[in-house]
């Protein structure tokens, strides 16, 4: 690729998208910041549409790459994005919110809400790659950080008893930001969670344990 596409929401932006940028130009690439409000309103068509008037000025094209900065509704967003210009360009996931590290991620499901319900306009479509980096979990709110530990937890649950255990036995490290027990909690649920999706993509069988009652609510 020559030209990278960088799709962040606004307050993610102003954190980690100068040192983004930087690492890509200084790579070789030409990059372009397309950034829209933070929020779940934000995964609209509409939205989808101002990210591609983005992408048509910056002339990306299909030797191009797009990257995602950010959490949850970044990854759906700028992933739909992804499968849909063009008829699909190659992009990489950085999450920076510990539910997007365990779970959004890593999974190929990205999607826009319509009226009708959240998450009705989509595709299954795999990232190239998913970058983590947990030191971007120092800037997250705590209350963001146990949320994004309901994944983590119910991965424990329907796959791993002993990693569940793992978390009674480190919930301090945990919920004070330790990268070292960061890194091991986000790596063993990237495997949990790579396996389930690797064995059934489309959700036909196997992956419907990773909603763990969702079906049923």
């Amino acid at each position: 690729a020559r030209r990278c596409a960088v799709i962040s929401d606004q307050t993610v932006a102003d954190l980690y998208a100068p040192k983004a940028t930087e690492a890509l130009t200084r790579a070789g690439y030409q990059v372009a910041l397309l950034t829209f409000p933070p929020g779940d309103a934000s995964k609209s068509l509409a939205q989808a549409e101002r990210l591609y008037d983005g992408l048509a000025t910056a002339a990306i094209d299909r030797a191009d790459l797009i990257l995602t900065l950010g959490g949850g509704v970044t990854g759906d967003l700028g992933g739909f994005v992804a499968a849909t210009w063009l008829r699909g360009l190659p992009f990489i996931q950085v999450p920076t919110t510990l539910e997007a590290d365990v779970d959004a991620s890593v999974g190929g499901k990205v999607a826009v809400n319509h009226a009708s319900g959240k998450n009705m306009i989509g595709a299954f479509y795999q990232p190239r790659r998913v970058v983590i980096d947990v030191s971007c979990l120092r800037t997250l709110h705590k209350r963001d950080l146990t949320a994004g530990l309901a994944e983590s937890v119910k991965h424990g649950l329907i796959r791993d008893a002993a990693f569940f255990a793992w978390h009674e036995a480190r919930a301090e490290a945990i919920l004070n930001a330790d990268e070292a027990v960061l890194a091991e909690l986000v790596e063993r649920n990237v495997r949990i969670k790579a396996a389930v999706v690797a064995a059934d993509e489309r959700e036909s069988h196997l992956r419907a344990i990773l909603n763990f009652g969702h079906t049923f609510g």
